[in-house]
């Protein structure tokens, strides 16, 4: 038997696991970047949705009891969001106690409105923030094997440190990752990546910094291109 055929069963199952976990966590980067960049609009399309009971969950930013910003979805990786509402006193205001109010109490399938909150520590939002993918904690489960995988791994792109970086400040790491470590997901088992210098750990902190521009980038082209797609 040659070495080709002898780790081939070895070599579907590591290409299968990469291939699970890859979809997952695009999955968890689409629904992301569409939370992260809802189409905007108005106070009265948000009462109209709550009032029909089409939304399902609600994000909301307040302050001094008073909601400023406010976002939220209708059973679909898509979000709406309204900014800029006013705070203080007169009759324009909208208060937490209306928007509680005007979601109904109890109502079956509405998550409870959650406070939004600007960070989350160092690890990227995106794999544990995925409540309307319906498979939210397998996408944390994802990011967490490929994390393990690497650091368990001597990767052929870069050192662990350089990885380490484009998982956490690079946001995508994850997925570069999962497609090109040990070697492209498109090549075959008897293709051999050419030998290369690696990535050190400094490098690998100034990628990480091209990559999650990047990612920021495209989560707001993604946002723009599904606001003009629903209007």
């Amino acid at each position: 038997m040659t070495p080709e055929r002898a780790r081939t069963p070895w070599w579907t199952l590591g290409l299968a696991v990469r291939i699970a976990l890859l979809a997952l966590l695009l999955w968890g980067v689409l629904v992301a970047a569409l939370r992260a960049s809802p189409a905007e609009r108005t106070l009265e399309d948000f009462r109209a949705a709550a009032g029909a009971g089409r939304v399902t969950h609600v994000d909301y930013r307040e302050q001094d009891g008073d909601v400023h910003q406010l976002t939220w979805a209708e059973g679909s990786p898509v979000w709406r969001r309204v900014q800029g509402l006013p705070t203080g006193d007169g009759p324009e205001i909208y208060s937490v106690e209306r928007l509680h109010r005007d979601l109904g109490a109890d109502r079956p399938g509405l998550a409870e409105p959650e406070r939004d909150s600007d960070a989350n520590g160092f690890l990227p939002d995106w794999p544990f923030d995925t409540s309307l993918s319906g498979i939210g904690w397998w996408v944390g489960a994802a990011w967490a094997a490929a994390f393990l995988i690497m650091i368990g791994s001597t990767p052929r792109l870069g050192n662990r440190w350089a990885w380490f970086w484009l998982f956490t400040a690079g946001q995508l790491g994850a997925l570069l990752f999962l497609m090109l470590e040990p070697r492209p997901i498109w090549f075959g088992p008897e293709r051999e990546p050419a030998p290369r210098k690696r990535w050190d750990g400094g490098t690998g902190c100034l990628l990480s910094i091209g990559l999650g521009l990047a990612a920021v980038a495209a989560a707001v082209a993604l946002g723009r291109l599904t606001d003009l797609l629903l209007h």
